[in-house]
């Protein structure tokens, strides 16, 4: 006897009506949609240790970039099944087209629609209702006969699929197959079969229906990859989107609630909203849980339902706990409705020996692996900081972003600041990284060696050297070293010159703070005044004729080196750099935006007085407009504290703009607010109060009132005032 039970993937109330088919029905075998080659995995389902949410992952051996998920969670109704035989000592397996074939090519006209993914959300919605788990406890659970309940779903499926067109491509694939495991599982003494499928495939998996030669004829010549299966933690996040058998929830830590709740769900459910929001101090009383509870179970009535759905419990909850604000609804939204649960899976599931010694690592340094962000700030003197710091940088350098760093503050490395958030995906980055090395260390050692060789510039090379030491890679620092004296020795711009800088100043400056050797710092020192003094020399010719855009990165370059020097703090190297600067500020062919960066720079080392400053920006005023405004772009920078505290400097800027015909004006204007509008509200508030009249004199001569244009005003502010004049 072969029963077919169609189901909605990842849905509460299909897995608890499940639970008691095959209960009722105690079969032989279970057959659960899903790749056949995964049938070496399954007994680890069966294993306490196992806690959903949980995914099979499935990964060509040769490239396991392609790589692809099926996920379960406690409420899946496959994993329901699986767990059912388990307990009752029944057979059970998957039965659908193997990874090895899912995976050897393209994936062609795999299924996609609303309606071939998830059916029974589009009746449901059909029938008017918004929330399918809702619709399917009213009128399916309600009724409580569990085998006419499927017969009904299959029957409905027959329906929709009478005007459809026939499958072809992989969904004929799949289901043949299928058709095929079922006959298999009849001919190997089954007396009865249980068939675990998604609701669209219901109708075709009647064998009665199908010629066994005409699936054998489908499934003729189909490509083959060799594969590896195995289980890795997922997440109820990663569940809200469309993935594996291609079914996304929106609502997975609400169904969880459901599956797991039997009874009181909606007092339940505002009873765990009220501790949510007591946790992040936002007022929740036993009272409001009441109220909510009573408004939900109006609405649900008012619409002619049986039960609240997840609609009526929003709007309760936004009713009752939000006031004024979304805020809490937005809480309920990210931490009970969807949630970050992660699973966990044996330490006897397979996988790569990379991913076996991260778990060692996490484990020895006391680092918990989490889908939440957790906030880790390390103090790198004492040992297990040190070793995490490097953990997490050997990580990045593998493409594992599990930890990445944030500004923590002081100018330092005693102290780092890193943001932890474990993702699914990064199970895949783990297998692809493997490739490389058997453990973290000799595989960040065999990528940064290859980047290495690979690098295009000396900036890419010398944060390479950065992370290599930060990671305390040092298999992989012959090779960084090697190609940074390649690449110096070349004949490299002046922009990649001092992209390099920056990197070599840390390394420099605090290299053996970290407690590493200070022979890499030494190193650096020497490589960074070398690069620095043909940078120098090149600087002023890289400015002429020059484009806007290459002016502009000019300038980002130059204010990462000079950064750099300040840091490293080296005399030497700091002459020699103002000299450069000094000589790039003198060129009156160099592009004026690095020019008025360069003056600005040299005032700012008290290298340039009051005098020689207004000496510069009178030459640069006597230009054309836009160049001007490209001169004070450079000088100003970002900030207006040195117009609003230099009335000289404010006077000459003033008295030539003031002093430009109409045309000209407007013609400047947009440029030069441009400049001004990156200031801060309160600098542009101190320049405008110096402009006044008591500022004015203060800097110079007081200017005429001419008295026939002001009176010209006076009519309008009247009338912005309201005053009849």
């Amino acid at each position: 006897m072969i029963s077919i039970f169609p189901i909605r993937h990842h849905g509460p109330g299909s897995a608890r009506s499940l639970e008691h088919a095959l209960s009722q029905l105690d079969p032989d075998v279970v057959l659960v949609e899903g790749p056949s080659d995964a049938d070496s995995v399954l007994p680890f389902l069966a294993q306490s240790e196992m806690t959903p949410p949980v995914a099979l992952l499935g990964y060509v051996n040769d490239d396991p970039a392609r790589a692809s998920f099926w996920p379960f969670a406690a409420f899946s109704p496959e994993f329901v099944a699986f767990r059912w035989a388990a307990r009752a000592g029944a057979q059970a397996r998957f039965m659908d087209l193997p990874a090895s074939v899912t995976l050897a090519g393209e994936r062609g006209d795999d299924e996609s629609d609303d309606l071939h993914s998830d059916p029974l959300r589009v009746l449901a919605e059909a029938a008017g209702y918004a929330d399918f788990e809702r619709w399917w406890e009213t009128l399916v659970e309600a009724r409580g006969d569990d085998f006419e309940v499927f017969d009904a779903i299959g029957e409905a499926m027959r329906a929709v699929r009478a005007d459809a067109p026939a499958p072809v491509g992989r969904e004929a694939q799949r289901e043949a197959w299928m058709r095929q495991a079922i006959r298999a599982a009849v001919k190997g003494g089954a007396g009865r079969v249980a068939v675990v499928c998604g609701a669209w495939h219901a109708p075709a998996l009647d064998v009665a229906a199908f010629k066994a030669k005409d699936d054998a004829a489908i499934l003729k010549g189909l490509p083959k990859a060799k594969v590896t299966l195995t289980w890795v933690p997922w997440t109820h996040g990663r569940l809200s989107t469309g993935s594996g058998y291609g079914a996304g929830v929106r609502s997975p830590g609400y169904y969880h609630h459901l599956f797991t709740t039997r009874r009181d769900v909606t007092e339940r459910w505002f009873a765990r909203v009220a501790r949510l929001l007591r946790e992040e101090r936002l007022e929740a009383s036993s009272a409001s849980v009441i109220e909510a509870t009573r408004l939900a179970n109006t609405l649900a009535a008012l619409r002619g339902r049986a039960l609240p759905g997840l609609d009526e419990l929003n709007e309760a909850a936004l009713s009752v706990f939000g006031w004024d604000s979304d805020l809490p609804l937005r809480l309920i939204e990210r931490q009970l409705v969807v949630g970050e649960a992660l699973g966990r899976v044996p330490e006897g599931v397979p996988t790569v020996p990379l991913a076996q010694d991260l778990a060692r690592l996490q484990k020895r340094l006391r680092l918990k692996v989490q889908p939440e962000q957790l906030e880790l700030t390390l103090d790198l003197r004492t040992d297990n900081d040190l070793a995490r710091s490097v953990l997490f940088h050997r990580l990045n350098l593998l493409g594992v972003p599990w930890a990445q760093e944030r500004y923590a503050g002081g100018r330092g490395t005693f102290r780092e600041a890193w943001t932890l958030a474990w993702k699914p995906e990064f199970s895949v980055r783990l297998v692809e990284a493997s490739r490389s090395g058997q453990t973290v260390q000799d595989a960040a050692t065999a990528v940064a060696t290859d980047a290495a060789r690979n690098a295009g510039t000396l900036a890419e090379l010398t944060t390479l050297l950065e992370v290599v030491r930060y990671a305390e890679l040092d298999g992989a620092l012959p090779a960084a070293l090697a190609a940074l004296d390649a690449r110096a020795a070349g004949n490299a711009d002046v922009s990649d010159l001092l992209g390099a800088l920056p990197p070599l100043a840390r390394l420099a400056r605090y290299g053996d703070v970290r407690g590493r050797d200070g022979e890499a710092s030494a190193l650096a020192g020497a490589t960074f005044r070398t690069l620095l003094t043909r940078a120098g020399v090149g600087l002023p010719l890289a400015a002429v004729s020059v484009a806007d855009d290459a002016a502009a990165a000019l300038r980002g370059h130059v204010g990462g080196a000079d950064g750099a020097v300040r840091l490293l703090g080296d005399p030497d190297a700091q002459t020699g750099w103002h000299a450069a600067l000094a000589r790039l500020s003198d060129r009156e062919d160099a592009h004026p935006l690095p020019v008025g960066d360069a003056v600005r720079r040299l005032r700012d080392a008290g290298l340039l007085d009051g005098p020689q400053v207004e000496r510069r920006l009178a030459r640069a005023l006597s230009g054309r407009p836009p160049e001007v405004t490209a001169w004070l772009d450079g000088f100003l920078g970002d900030s207006g504290a040195l117009l609003a505290h230099d009335p000289a400097l404010l006077g000459l800027l003033d008295d030539w703009l003031t002093g430009l015909d109409d045309a000209t004006f407007t013609q400047t204007l947009p440029l030069l607010r441009r400049v001004f509008s990156r200031f801060e509200p309160p600098e542009r508030r101190a320049v405008g109060e110096a402009l006044r009249g008591g500022g004015a004199a203060a800097r110079g001569p007081q200017r005429e009132l001419h008295e026939e244009r002001a009176l010209r005003v006076v009519p309008v502010v009247l009338r912005l005032l309201g005053v009849n004049a």
